[in-house]
């Protein structure tokens, strides 16, 4: 292990020599470089805001991913005690009072500490004019300009595994692998109910007098920090406009009230309407069986009990979907989709696989004009702060023919 540990330090070394001025100016991810060890754990210090900036070198962990969430050293590591199929696997943990993001129902909170697929690079920008990758950032969409991303009613297939602890508490509720649509901050409501595209022009001159919190708009306030001088902006009355945020991840793998579930969202409407909640309750919904609104349908393909869900293994899935097609502003489905998963451990040193879902018509996906991206790790929904720690590793993605 001594082995291994030195020459990921002497990579990191190197990596962090590479860091470009422009990295230093456009990210604070970078600018930490110390590497804590622990128990055979190496602390994966840097996080990428991957819609609003691009990875500098140093943020990049083995060529494909960058860590997003929560700073603690704990949160995410690299484990080389915990190897999966001879390589060290990623460790997340979120203790109790880690939880820093506002959930979906006021009042609430969640917590994330992941790796995510698909973000850019400062390649990605290359021999365009400074102000695209600006434009890019005020509508926090830089990382569309980069890798990890699968096209609109594409077929794809997935690989992962995940070692979930047999003292895992039960009670938890996180999700430990989702595929995000790429929502485009541009599709816009006005005050006057119209529902229409913005140019890049129009978004900018937009974000001039208008702050927006999640989905909503606010009269943008100039006040100067006392301190520093500088200039900031804190909102003021809502005046009227939407903007499109997103909604329920389109894919979901994970654990909540005692069950082990696999959730499947769609959104028909063009831009999304964050007061619909239409999401099934792998508790109340029984499997293939969708809930279902005039725009939105949420299925909970399979379940089982947490208690049966294999402990202090490797289980691997392999993961096979064809993600429904829509047609933008029409908001109707061209096609369909389907979804096939099955999972593979080893119990008394004896090889087991089931088929969870069995290639089974499905409504999955988002109503966006570019299409979704993967992320692995813990996201703590449901206002829940029950300490959670597993590890994940093995990802693989690839067109399917």
């Amino acid at each position: 292990m001594k082995k291994l540990l030195l020459l990921f330090l002497v990579s990191a070394c190197t990596h962090a020599d590479a860091t470009t001025e422009l990295d230093n100016e456009q990210s604070q991810t970078g600018q930490n470089t110390e590497v804590e060890t622990e128990k055979g754990v190496i602390a994966l210090p840097h996080r990428v805001n991957v819609q609003s900036e691009y990875a500098p070198s140093e943020a990049i962990i083995d060529g494909e991913w960058v860590a997003v969430g929560s700073k603690k050293k704990h949160a995410i590591g690299r484990d080389y005690d915990l190897l999966f199929n001879g390589k060290p696997s990623f460790r997340f943990e979120l203790k109790a009072d880690d939880n820093s993001l506002s959930g979906y129902e006021e009042g609430t909170t969640k917590g994330r500490a992941e790796l995510s697929y698909c973000y850019a690079t400062k390649k990605d920008f290359a021999g365009q004019p400074v102000r695209v990758y600006e434009s890019a950032q005020k509508l926090k969409t830089v990382y569309h300009h980069g890798k990890g991303i699968c096209s609109q009613g594409s077929s794809m297939a997935y690989e992962f595994s995940v070692y979930i602890p047999s003292d895992i508490d039960e009670s938890v509720s996180t999700i430990f692998a989702q595929w995000h649509g790429m929502p485009d901050r541009r599709l816009v409501e006005t005050p006057d109910g119209e529902i229409k595209m913005l140019t890049t022009e129009e978004f900018l001159q937009l974000d001039k007098t208008t702050l927006f919190e999640k989905d909503t708009g606010y009269e943008k306030i100039e006040v100067i920090d006392k301190k520093t001088g500088e200039i900031k902006y804190k909102k003021g009355k809502p005046n009227g406009w939407k903007i499109e945020q997103g909604g329920y991840p389109p894919l979901a793998f994970g654990f909540t009230d005692g069950l082990f579930y696999i959730k499947a969202n769609s959104d028909r409407k063009w831009l999304t309407d964050k007061t619909d909640r239409c999401n099934a309750s792998p508790l109340k919904s029984d499997i293939l069986v969708p809930k279902k609104s005039l725009y939105k349908a949420s299925t909970i393909a399979y379940k089982m009990a947490m208690n049966d869900f294999p402990k202090d293994t490797w289980v691997s899935f392999k993961v096979n979907v064809d993600w429904t097609q829509y047609n933008g502003q029409s908001e109707r489905i061209v096609k369909g989709g389907r979804l096939d998963v099955s999972m593979s451990y080893e119990k008394n040193n004896k090889p087991q696989s089931i088929i969870l879902v069995d290639d089974a018509d499905i409504l999955i996906g988002r109503n966006d004009e570019d299409g979704y991206y993967f992320k692995f790790g813990i996201y703590r929904v449901g206002n829940s702060t029950v300490p959670v720690l597993y590890h994940l590793a093995g990802y693989k993605e690839y067109q399917r023919k």
